[in-house]
């Protein structure tokens, strides 16, 4: 959908134009489009009959450059995948979850600096992020919604480092992690065999 996008709105475009305008974006951090695959996306879309080229150019001994155009169909499934991610809710798959399902095998004293580390992580993130929306950077040089992108980043952050300041309260308060009913339950003994103590938290 960026791909498409871009094409659309700069079109006629070479590859090369696309990639910069993405990296300004930093779209590689925040949408999962990866610099070194933009060229072969470019290609794939052409193939599909979702974008077209207009002209392959050389200068001098700079590598050819090839410009592209959306076609009708480009334009419908651009249409159709904008607004499917508009009108629907997507949750990005985090691989902390996955971490945090085996809570129990950190030393609890691990566990709850992890969480403290990772507030800290994110609000150092959340400083960059409203330093940038009072800068002139982001008012004098980007469309005003990408403030407002700012802003929807800042606010999960800020709610996600205070959910990790809570959790590592109640790791370090000694509270149990299993319901009583299943502490004792065939099955779930070795749920709580910790890992060996981080090098970092050793004594």
């Amino acid at each position: 959908m960026m791909i498409l996008g871009l094409v659309r709105w700069m079109q006629p475009v070479h590859g090369y134009d696309v990639r910069r305008e993405l990296l300004s974006w930093s779209a590689d951090k925040w949408a999962n489009v990866q610099p070194g695959s933009i060229y072969h996306a470019l290609r794939k879309l052409t193939e599909e009959g979702l974008l077209r080229t207009v002209a392959t150019e050389q200068v001098g001994g700079r590598p050819a450059r090839t410009t592209y155009e959306i076609t009708e169909k480009g334009q419908e499934e651009f249409e159709s995948l904008l607004r499917g991610l508009w009108w629907q809710l997507n949750e990005p798959a985090d691989p902390f979850a996955a971490a945090f399902s085996f809570l129990p095998a950190l030393p609890r004293d691990e566990a709850a600096a992890a969480l403290r580390n990772r507030a800290n992580l994110l609000r150092a993130g959340m400083a960059w992020m409203r330093t940038s929306l009072e800068s002139d950077w982001l008012r004098d040089t980007k469309p005003v919604h990408v403030g407002w992108m700012f802003e929807l980043w800042t606010g999960r952050a800020e709610a996600e480092a205070a959910w990790c300041d809570r959790i590592a309260e109640r790791i370090d308060s000694g509270v149990s992690y299993l319901p009583a009913g299943l502490e004792r339950a065939e099955g779930w003994s070795g749920w709580e065999q910790r890992l060996p103590r981080h090098p970092s938290q050793s004594e």
